[in-house]
């Protein structure tokens, strides 16, 4: 297949593929996902060989968000019957990390609802930062709280913050359809103030959200201009009580196109499959780990993902190994030029403005999404509702229980 060849050729280079040829690995038939898989999976390899990087989330505080995104079950006016509590103290939280690192998590994620911390809020994460890495010796520790002021990116990286998580979750053009309450652009400027303090900047998407094709097409190419380390890929769980949890617009297959294009896309940057891997890969999870080089360990922020030995498990029958602490997870190339340094040759994507923010979760819109605006044409909803696969999280941080990892 010419297209294949061609994107192949292109990630291996680091070069941008056109918007068509984008658009056309969305279009491949199920005939033709098994080459696509493979065709992607050389450029993963070429970069990350067959490493998968372990990350492990932690919700410091849960729920009664004043934002409106409709995507998520702590947004304001949930009725989602997810775990409502204030900020955990840092000791809770280190606690509640060590868990993850115990299973093989490299990076935790540190993660809390609401519009933006206030600077005391920066206080309170700058504790716990501390006190995890003060108990863990070459852990990475990624903050994501929201919309930030400024300075405050600059004061997390003081206290020893490595990376930074504000999504774009949708393209410019239909993010009004999803949000009201902060702009696109708002996302974007809290990219950049975390780029500019010298954080490594993650930022991704959230898939299902009744977007089309040139929407997936278009946050990705503004992702790749912004030049992010890291791109989470969430597909939507449509949690019951928020406003679109009827919506059930992915397939396995449809999963595993978008990550293909993607990793095309963006070849040399950690592709991270985030929230709703279980519920909408299902059984074909493993295929997923040969297009992106890194996953959530264990439970999400406000539902249950897989049981982190079944993770584990799946990695290595895959053929896949765990990625250690004393591996370096970015190719050289992006390591040696420093913080940033976004999905290859950052001049020649230029598609929009490129924004993040909010309080999506560290990668994990996965606890707290449900689509806006539907805009897939009746006759492309061939997925079944799989309500059974969603499970509100009802252990590890904020309760008694352990958690899963």
């Amino acid at each position: 297949m010419d297209l294949l060849n061609t994107l192949v050729d292109k990630g291996l280079r680091r070069e941008l593929p056109t918007r068509e040829e984008a658009l056309a690995v969305l279009a491949t038939s199920d005939d033709e996902l098994l080459d696509v898989v493979t065709a992607a999976g050389k450029v993963r390899r070429q970069w990350f060989g067959r490493r998968v990087k372990l990350n492990y989330l932690v919700n410091l505080k849960s729920g009664l968000c004043p934002e409106d995104c409709s995507y998520c079950s702590q947004r304001l006016g949930s009725k989602a019957g997810i775990l409502k509590y204030t900020w955990l103290k840092p000791d809770q939280a280190s606690e509640a990390a060590a868990a993850g690192l115990a299973g093989g998590a490299k990076r935790v994620c540190l993660v809390a609802s609401g519009r933006g911390p206030t600077d005391r809020d920066v206080d309170r994460v700058s504790d716990t930062i501390k006190a995890i890495k003060d108990q863990n010796e070459g852990v990475e520790v990624c903050a994501c709280l929201g919309l930030l002021s400024d300075g405050q990116a600059e004061r997390l990286r003081e206290a020893g913050a490595d990376a930074y998580n504000h999504n774009l979750n949708t393209s410019e053009s239909t993010y009004g359809d999803i949000t009201t309450t902060h702009t696109y652009a708002d996302r974007v400027d809290t990219v950049q103030k975390a780029h500019a303090a010298g954080l490594s900047a993650c930022s991704g998407l959230i898939a299902g959200m009744g977007e089309s094709d040139e929407d997936l097409v278009d946050v990705v190419y503004s992702l790749r201009a912004l030049d992010p380390d890291s791109v989470p890929v969430n597909f939507l769980i449509p949690v019951e009580g928020t406003p679109l949890a009827k919506e059930w617009n992915l397939t396995p297959q449809r999963c595993l196109r978008i990550l293909a294009m993607v990793r095309f896309v963006c070849p040399d940057v950690e592709v991270r499959i985030a929230g709703g891997r279980e519920v909408h890969l299902r059984t074909m999870q493993p295929l997923a780990l040969h297009l992106a080089n890194s996953i959530f360990l264990g439970d999400y922020l406000t539902t249950e993902g897989q049981a982190g030995k079944a993770d584990l498990e799946m990695i290595a029958d895959a053929g896949f190994e765990v990625e250690g602490t004393g591996q370096v997870t970015l190719p050289e190339h992006r390591v040696t030029a420093g913080t940033g340094g976004g999905c290859g040759s950052h001049a020649e994507a230029g598609c929009g403005s490129h924004e993040g923010g909010g309080c999506g979760p560290c990668g994990s819109a996965a606890d707290e999404q449900a689509p806006a605006t539907a805009r897939v044409p009746e006759t492309a909803r061939v997925s079944e509702a799989r309500t059974d696969l969603v499970a509100v999280r009802r252990r590890g941080a904020g309760t008694d229980l352990a958690p899963n990892a």
